[in-house]
Formats: C-alpha cells, sequence, structure tokens
C-alpha cells in the first residue's frame, strides 16, 4: 500500500497580470513545477518527483490547481513551489507565484478544504459589501458552497491514513 501511497497539493495561481490565468495550460503549469524542482533540488530531485506527478485538476477561471505526487516525495515538490515565478504560453511569460493551500491524502480531502477555503473568502467579500445588491449576490454564492456526492471514476482515491 505504501508505495502506491500519494499525496495531493491544492495551489492557486497568484498573478497581478489578468492574461496569467486565461494562459494555464495542464502542461505548462507543469512544466513550470518540473524546472523550479530541477533548480532547487537537482537532478535526483526532479527524478524523485517526476514518479507519479501528474497535475490531476485545473481551474483556469479560479486559478485553483491540484497537483498529485508521490507520499514520499512530497515535501521536495512543496519546497519547490516557491520557486514556480511564471507560467509560459504561446512564447509569453507571465510573472506569477503558487499559494500551496493544503496538501491531502485524497482528493476528497482537498475538495473539503477548498470548500471551506472559499466560504472564508466569501464570508470576507461579504463584509467589505457596499450596497444590499453585492450582499445578496455573496450570499447566494456561499449558500452554494457544497460538495455534490460523486462516484469516483478513477482509481486515485485512497484512504486518507491521518498525516500531512
Amino acid at each position: 500500500h505504501t508505495a502506491l501511497s500519494r499525496r495531493y497539493v491544492l495551489c492557486e495561481v497568484v498573478s497581478e497580470d489578468p492574461r496569467c490565468r486565461q494562459c494555464i495550460e495542464d502542461r505548462a503549469l507543469g512544466l513550470a513545477v518540473r524546472d523550479a524542482i530541477s533548480r532547487v533540488h537537482g537532478d535526483y530531485g526532479l527524478a524523485c518527483c517526476s514518479i507519479s506527478f501528474t497535475v490531476k485538476y485545473l481551474n483556469a477561471y479560479t486559478g485553483t490547481v491540484l497537483l498529485r505526487c508521490r507520499k514520499d516525495s512530497y515535501r521536495l515538490l512543496c519546497s519547490a513551489l516557491p520557486f514556480v515565478r511564471y507560467l509560459e504560453s504561446r512564447a509569453q511569460r507571465y510573472p506569477c507565484f503558487l499559494n500551496t493551500l493544503h496538501v491531502g491524502g485524497t482528493i476528497r480531502t482537498c475538495q473539503k478544504f477548498l470548500i471551506q477555503y472559499n466560504r472564508a473568502q466569501l464570508l470576507r467579500l461579504l463584509q467589505n459589501c457596499t450596497n444590499e445588491e453585492e450582499r445578496q449576490c455573496v450570499q447566494k454564492s456561499l449558500l452554494s458552497c457544497s460538495l455534490t456526492e460523486e462516484q469516483s471514476q478513477s482509481g486515485d482515491e485512497e484512504e486518507d491514513d491521518g498525516t500531512e
């Protein structure tokens, strides 16, 4: 079982350039992360992290990213993420950084964390609303924060063993 243990690293892409999120692609993000790992940890670190490393989920609209790696190399991956400084797309470089939000043992634990995180962000927005129309819009969004039950189509879900 431990040979198949994985970690899922939930991140958000943060950029001043609004065009950055529009250009985010799995491949470009994967290359940027691999490049950062190589620069920080060399060939050995890159080889360790590359085994089962993949971009599992990417939402260009929200900038949410879910990376998967082996459990024994997630610390190498996480320590290299701050060194991602830009994403490249169509010969354009967009300055950005990856903000790590959560590390989980399953995709589901990351989904649950993301719902709580988004709810907290919406509550913060609600406090800053200037009129009733804005308030109602944000309150409606808050009420829609939930996780609907879906059958897992892939074999990526594993039992969470309670560790980071």
